[in-house]
């Protein structure tokens, strides 16, 4: 769960309250009611932290811890960060776990004294900053979404609604217990909230642990369904939900949750939400948590995106077009016309490559505008982000006025999302009158509208730089009076504008014009009634200009606003064609083919490559085929360690998954029918966060396939029953390829170091044997990388330990007692061959008939021989 700071309500009693200054006990009373978070108190230019707050984040930022005041005779531990530059050390509390309550100054020190003279500036949270309610552009990954997810369970059924405030999209779906951990592996949310009662179930826990330090629990009466509902139509100005896709109780209750955790952290400065879009999660394809880290699909085994496949296939160009292409890899679709229609839009671009090349130069300075507008709707904005809306709409219409030059070869979705380009009436042209290229990233710094957009502004911009000029009158008018040329006039947030000359000038100086204000070691300040009129001159008009420029930028905001829903068509438009444009690029780069998608049986890659292994290999990757329909759809594969089995079932599953979000695939040709779950079991390796062994996880990965893949789905198993002893794994891994053949019925390939289990070519219709060729030469091994239909012989293990670099002692002494040990089973029978399943047979049989073809009579003396016919005997009982 997400970490919180120490509760202080002890703090707050009487004996305390009366032992501390009236700033501090407003800090008490505030974090009484923010006990959960730590609070960036606003003290001037600094945010403070106190007490235990104090101690948690000095440790955590690795900065100074020290104190300010006293109470109960004791030190109050305090620590700072300043406010300019808190989204640096915002992001190390939130990454660890800590949500952050920011308490605001509502009004300067002079507007409170004025309420009486020791009065405490008024201050106020006015937000909490939580992993999934982030919108600072400098704490978001650009090309990552960032889902703030909600979970309820209402007469059975699970719900998920999830919401990402950086771009407005909401989201909500039924799920299953099944299901769920697959759907929140696709989401990857960065924050999920939940009732405690929920949480509280050992089957939920075991389902979040890994994303235990983003979990928030809320009380059980936030995800009730009434309360709920009416959060809903209220926060969307409706009178009824009937209009909304006929949402269930557990959907409305779990989209109601996140609506009024929204409201809880964002206070009064909501963010734009649309309204939510009910998902059917039978469109995408299932893939779980473990094949989705197996196959590193958006992240590599360390969890980076680095050497995933998302790192291979992503050459958008934009942030926006980024977010698209992440979230269509992590769900690929089921429906047929959908991934067609994807495909064509990579392949008008692939067929067009001036107009692509031309859309991409274009593309390469395109904006953000999706979260520059979620911010302006929260009002956390700046100049910085008009200027974003700017440049994006003027570079779309560049973008839409290249495109329709070509709309004959454009596909159906691009030339329908055309539309989008140009609904801004004349809010581009305003925009790019009023302001400067050049933005301030704070408003507070002024000066970013244009001169000549407002004629008032242009006045008091002129008094200002006067004013500049009248300075330097004075300052000359003073040196001369004076007869020092070193005396200049500067300025101070303390005591403004000031006449400033060295100690060794001081006698110099005529006593009644200039009055003294400040002695410094190396300085002597002065003012003067002429600067005095002139500082509050300057002053006003400062104030004016300011103060009638922030009215100019409030009027651009509501202009901005006004056109929010066709701003989110435009941002969608954009990124449609950035990941069209950008997959096409990869295709013509890597020579990938369009695959035939279709609701066949069939899985037939001719030359298919790995995407990910062939960009970062050296030499040349060796192509192969992967043929499977309704007369094979289960390969067998043996052969060597290294030889490349692993490389040849991730490829295909990563082949299957471009072509479901409409990409082009690496692969000579390509006919691929849709496939509705993903399933892996690869690798090995003890899960010790969750007391699992080696041998468990594999059983659990292996139970997870048998009992929810259907004849639509494509399985690879890697290895399957390595975790345990030799006969128990192969009876296991036998059982297995068994059930999916007999009873699945689905494309699967099965990799294998037990040769035993070729022998099921001959008794299972739709199974073949294919190996990895290998060629000996001069007393090496080769391996060739190629799949071949036939059996493996043998493993070359100790070759493959030679190769790792095994001292050459123990590679001769391996293959010495290899030797022997062949020498000893050539003299006896093979191996029994293990019986093929079949209804027929009943289980106390088979163990009895195994039993009996087990025993070596010649070897067995008397004794071993009793033994044995008592345990017969009591396996027939």
């Amino acid at each position: 769960m997400i970490a919180s700071s120490t509760p202080q309500s002890d703090l707050l009693s009487d004996s305390i309250k009366t032992a501390i200054t009236p700033m501090m006990q407003q800090y008490l009373n505030v974090k009484a009611m923010h006990e959960e978070y730590l609070l960036f108190y606003r003290m001037g230019d600094f945010y403070e932290l106190f007490f235990n707050d104090a101690v948690v984040a000095a440790d955590i930022l690795n900065i100074t811890l020290t104190k300010r005041g006293r109470h109960k005779g004791e030190d109050i531990p305090m620590c700072g960060v300043p406010s300019h530059a808190y989204d640096y050390y915002l992001e190390k509390l939130i990454k660890a776990g800590f949500k952050v309550a920011i308490c605001e100054q509502l009004e300067t020190p002079e507007e409170a004294k004025k309420r009486g003279y020791k009065e405490v500036v008024k201050r106020e949270v006015v937000r909490i900053i939580t992993p999934g309610t982030i919108i600072e552009e400098s704490l978001l990954e650009s090309k990552q979404t960032n889902y703030l997810c909600s979970i309820a369970v209402i007469d059975k059924i699970i719900a998920l609604a999830w919401i990402d405030i950086t771009t407005g999209e909401f989201y909500i779906s039924t799920t299953s217990g099944f299901s769920l951990a697959s759907d929140l592996a696709r989401l990857s949310p960065s924050e999920i909230i939940l009732p405690e009662k929920l949480f509280q179930g050992e089957r939920m826990k075991h389902v979040l642990q890994e994303y235990n330090k983003n979990i928030s629990v809320r009380a059980n009466n936030i995800f009730d369904y009434t309360r709920s509902e009416n959060r809903l139509k209220q926060f969307f100005n409706l009178t009824s939900l009937e209009g909304l896709d006929n949402y269930n109780k557990a959907e409305i209750t779990s989209a109601g949750a996140l609506i009024e955790y929204i409201e809880h952290t964002q206070k009064s400065a909501l963010p734009k939400i649309n309204r939510p879009k009910k998902i059917d999660s039978k469109h995408f394809m299932l893939i779980d948590p473990a094949t989705r880290r197996n196959l590193e699909i958006e992240k590599d085994i360390k969890g980076q995106k680095k050497n995933s496949l998302l790192s291979v296939v992503d050459k958008t160009l934009t942030s926006l077009g980024g977010r698209l292409l992440s979230t269509q890899l992590s769900a690929p679709m089921c429906d047929q016309s959908s991934i067609n229609r994807r495909l064509d839009n990579v392949e008008c671009f692939i067929k067009q490559s001036s107009l692509r090349t031309k859309v991409r130069e274009l593309l390469k300075a395109f904006p953000d505008i999706e979260r520059a507008l979620s911010r302006i709707f929260a009002k956390r904005t700046s100049p910085r982000d008009l200027g974003i809306i700017r440049d994006g709409l003027d570079i779309a219409l560049l973008i839409a006025e290249t495109l329709t030059f070509s709309s004959e070869y454009l596909s159906e979705e691009i030339k329908q999302n055309l539309n989008y380009t140009g609904n801004f009436g004349n809010l581009l042209e305003k925009l790019k009158s009023a302001l400067k290229i050049e933005l301030p990233l704070n408003i507070k710094e002024g000066n970013f509208i244009r001169q000549g957009y407002h004629s008032k502004l242009d006045e008091l911009r002129d008094i200002k730089t006067n004013a500049n000029s009248n300075l330097i009158k004075l300052k000359e008018k003073y040196q001369l009076l004076s007869g020092i040329p070193t005396l200049k006039i500067s300025h101070n947030n303390i005591l403004g504008y000031f006449v400033e000359i060295t100690p060794s000038n001081l006698k110099k100086m005529p006593e009644d014009l200039f009055i003294h204000r400040q002695t410094l070691g190396n300085s002597i300040r002065y003012t003067t009634e002429e600067l005095k009129q002139l500082e509050s001159d300057i002053k006003l008009c400062e104030e004016r200009f300011y103060g009638l420029e922030q009215e100019i930028f409030a009027e651009l905001i509501n202009e901005i606003t006004s056109y929010s829903d066709n701003i989110a068509l435009l941002s969608q438009a954009i990124s449609i064609i950035d990941v069209s444009s950008s997959l096409a690029t990869l295709a013509v780069e890597m020579e990938y083919v369009r695959p035939l998608v279709d609701s066949s049986k069939n899985f037939e890659i001719i030359e298919g490559r790995h995407p990910v292994v062939e960009k970062y290999l050296k030499s040349k990757f060796i192509p192969n085929d992967c043929i499977q329909n309704e007369e094979q759809n289960l390969w067998l594969i043996t052969g060597p360690n290294m030889a490349g089995k692993s490389t040849f079932l991730r490829q295909n599953a990563l082949i299957c998954i471009l072509a479901q979000i409409g990409s082009f695939v690496p692969a000579k040709s390509a006919h691929i029918g849709i496939v509705d779950k993903l399933f892996s079991r690869i690798g090995s390796g003890d899960d010790i966060s969750r007391g699992q062994s080696t041998f468990l996880v594999e059983m659990v990965e292996t139970a997870s396939i048998l009992n929810n893949a259907t004849a639509n789905s494509f399985v690879i198993l890697d290895e399957l029953g390595r975790g345990t002893s030799t006969y128990d794994g192969l009876s296991i891994a036998w059982s297995v390829i068994e059930n999916i053949h007999n009873e699945i019925k689905c494309r699967t390939l099965f990799a294998t170091h037990y040769h035993e289990l070729t022998e099921l070519e001959q008794h299972l219709k739709y199974l073949r044997c294919y190996t990895m060729k290998v060629t000996e030469w001069e007393e090496k091994i080769i391996f060739m990388h190629e799949v071949i239909k036939g059996k493996a012989d043998r493993s070359y293990g100790i070759h493959v330990a030679e190769i790792a670099g095994v001292p050459l002692s123990v590679i001769e002494r391996a293959n010495l007692i290899l030797s022997q040990l062949e020498l000893k089973n050539s003299g006896s029978s093979a191996p029994p061959p293990i019986p093929i399943a079949s209804p027929s047979l009943k289980p106390k049989a088979d163990k009895l008939e195994l039993k009996l073809k087990a025993i070596d009579i010649d070897a067995l003396t008397p004794r071993e021989a009793l033994d044995i016919l008592y345990e017969l005997k009591n396996m027939v009982k």
